[in-house]
C-alpha cells in the first residue's frame, strides 16, 4: 500500500510545475478533452481531488465530484487534500465512487485511478500550453500499468466515457506514447487535433 501511496503523491507533485503554467490568458485554450478549455478541465481535475479525497473517508453522491471554480490557489488546496486523504485513509477500506456506477473499489484501487487521472490530466494541461511533461521512469511505469487495467468496449464509447477507445498506435509504441494511446489520446495532438478526456 505504501509504494502507491508514494507513487500517488509523487504524480501530484509531478504536475505541479505544469499547472503552475497556467495563466487566466490561457484558461480559453482548447484541451485534448473533447469540449473542454482549459478552465473546464482545471475545474474538473480539481473537482475530482476534492471528491476522492472526500470518497475514501465516507461515502459521497457523485456530487462531491463536481468542478470547481479554477486557481492555481485552488489547485494546490486540492492536491494536497487528496494526497493527505489517501495516506490517512483505512487501507481496509472499500471505497464508493458513485461516478463509476456507485460500485466498491479497494483503497488501493482507488488510489490507482486517481494517479492515472492525474498525469493524464496533466499532459493534457501541457499539450493545451504547448510544453511537454517529464514524470520519469518509474511514474511512467505506474501510470501505464493503471491504463492497461482500464476496460475497452461500451465504456469507452458511452455518454460521459472517461477514455476514448484506444488508439492504433498502442500496438507499435512504447512508453509514455503507448499509454496515451492505450487511452485514446493522440500522442500528437495540438490544438487543431480533437480527442477525447
Amino acid at each position: 500500500m505504501q509504494i502507491i501511496l508514494d507513487l500517488h503523491r509523487r504524480s501530484v507533485e509531478a504536475i505541479q510545475p505544469i499547472i503552475a503554467r497556467i495563466r487566466p490568458a490561457d484558461l480559453g485554450r482548447p484541451t485534448p478533452c473533447v469540449g473542454w478549455d482549459l478552465r473546464a478541465l482545471q475545474a474538473h481535475m480539481i473537482g475530482q481531488d476534492h471528491g476522492f479525497a472526500t470518497a475514501v473517508a465516507a461515502d459521497v453522491p457523485v456530487e462531491a465530484f463536481a468542478p470547481r471554480e479554477p486557481s492555481l490557489a485552488a489547485h494546490r488546496a486540492s492536491c494536497d487534500r487528496v494526497v493527505e486523504a489517501f495516506a490517512a485513509a483505512d487501507p481496509t477500506r472499500h471505497v464508493l465512487l458513485a461516478e463509476f456506477e456507485n460500485r466498491r473499489f479497494p483503497l488501493r484501487t482507488v488510489v490507482g485511478f486517481h494517479l492515472l487521472d492525474t498525469l493524464v490530466h496533466g499532459w493534457d494541461v501541457a499539450a493545451a500550453l504547448g510544453t511537454e511533461v517529464d514524470y520519469g521512469g518509474e511514474l511512467l511505469a505506474a501510470v501505464h500499468t493503471q491504463a492497461e487495467l482500464v476496460p475497452g468496449g461500451p465504456a469507452r464509447t458511452g455518454p460521459g466515457a472517461a477514455f476514448a477507445p484506444g488508439l492504433p498506435i498502442a500496438g507499435t509504441s512504447t512508453g509514455w506514447t503507448r499509454t496515451l494511446a492505450l487511452l485514446g489520446r493522440d500522442p500528437r495532438w495540438t490544438a487543431g487535433t480533437p480527442n477525447h478526456h
